[in-house]
């Protein structure tokens, strides 16, 4: 499949490519070919490597971020994840050209090898780009500013990582959402209200501040290089309802089973049984909510009194986990 620059490409091209790499003279090539060549034996590398990136890198992705849709296939790709998966061949293509320089028999089995270190230092080097620090850790600085707050100190973390990633968080700055679930898994608390996870990204930046020329170095310039988020239109009348209010309860609890989820693979990779692993975080979660008409639930009085309820028997905690193993494929 050719990408958005390339001309179209041939097996002539390809088989090209190849006799050049069994020579070992693909990166010599490369540099020596004037520009309409390169183009063209750009195009060619990009042909081999876009199947393997599509594979070994994009599909695990997306099947990680719940996008089911974008494993299928490139024609199913949403736009945010078809620029991440250009970007990612276009390093393959470029760590290929600069480092082919010995004989390669088998230009696939090579570029497979390649595929990790060739994102990575790619990715890097766009967040070194827009300023942001290329491998985010906490500085003992700003640990001590925040009193070594185990999730102060990881929210800091994670401040940094987003201002060096190009996508937004839709109409709000902060991915409060993705921090909001984080924080159930590390600290072990219930979910954190909107006004919480605002005031405690706000103390990581009073903190950071206490150095404004690395902030504004770090934190100030990369993130000046995002997208706006966009304002919701206020409207002239009052807007129409476009669910009933069960709909929009299935949607909310749709919502907290997408995070449970997520925090229940991370304690399985930490190796914690599967039983305890969900039901801590169903618990967590879906805990400590008044019951209304409109979740249709049976049961009488708070949603903690129903969880307890199904949480002591076994049977019900077999099948719920038993489920859940199967979303994750484990």
């Amino acid at each position: 499949m050719p990408d958005r620059t390339h001309p179209a490409i041939g097996p002539a091209d390809v088989a090209g490519v190849r006799r050049l790499a069994r020579a070992g003279l693909l990166a010599g090539s490369a540099e020596a070919a004037p520009p309409g060549a390169l183009t063209r034996l750009r195009g060619a590398v990009y042909a081999v490597a876009w199947p393997l990136v599509f594979t070994r890198i994009t599909k695990p992705l997306e099947r990680r971020r719940r996008h089911p849709d974008c494993a299928r296939g490139l024609e199913w790709l949403r736009p945010d994840c078809l620029d991440r998966f250009h970007d990612d061949v276009e390093a393959v293509v470029e760590h290929a050209l600069r480092r082919a320089t010995g004989p390669i028999e088998n230009l696939e089995g090579w570029l497979a090898t390649r595929l990790s270190p060739a994102t990575v230092d790619a990715h890097r080097r766009r967040r070194g780009e827009l300023g942001a620090l290329q491998r985010p850790r906490l500085p003992a600085w700003l640990a001590a500013e925040l009193g070594g707050d185990r999730w102060l100190c990881d929210l800091a973390v994670q401040i940094l990582v987003w201002v060096g990633v190009p996508a937004t968080a839709g109409a709000e700055l902060w991915p409060l959402d993705a921090w909001a679930a984080r924080r159930i898994e590390l600290t072990g608390d219930p979910p954190a209200a909107r006004d919480t996870l605002d005031r405690e990204v706000r103390t990581v930046l009073a903190a950071m501040r206490t150095r404004p020329k690395w902030h504004a170095e770090h934190v100030e310039r990369p993130l000046g290089h995002k997208q706006a988020p966009v304002a919701p239109v206020p409207a002239e009348f009052p807007a129409l309802p476009l669910a009933e209010p069960h709909e929009a309860e299935d949607a909310r609890l749709a919502d907290l089973a997408e995070k449970a989820l997520r925090a229940i693979e991370r304690r399985l990779d930490r190796g914690e049984p599967p039983a305890a692993a969900v039901a801590t975080v169903i618990r967590l979660v879906f805990g400590g909510t008044e019951v209304t008409p409109e979740a249709g639930w049976r049961e009488e009085g708070s949603r903690d009194a129903w969880l307890a309820a199904a949480l002591a028997d076994r049977a019900r905690v077999d099948g719920i986990v038993a489920t859940v193993l199967a979303i994750l494929d484990r």
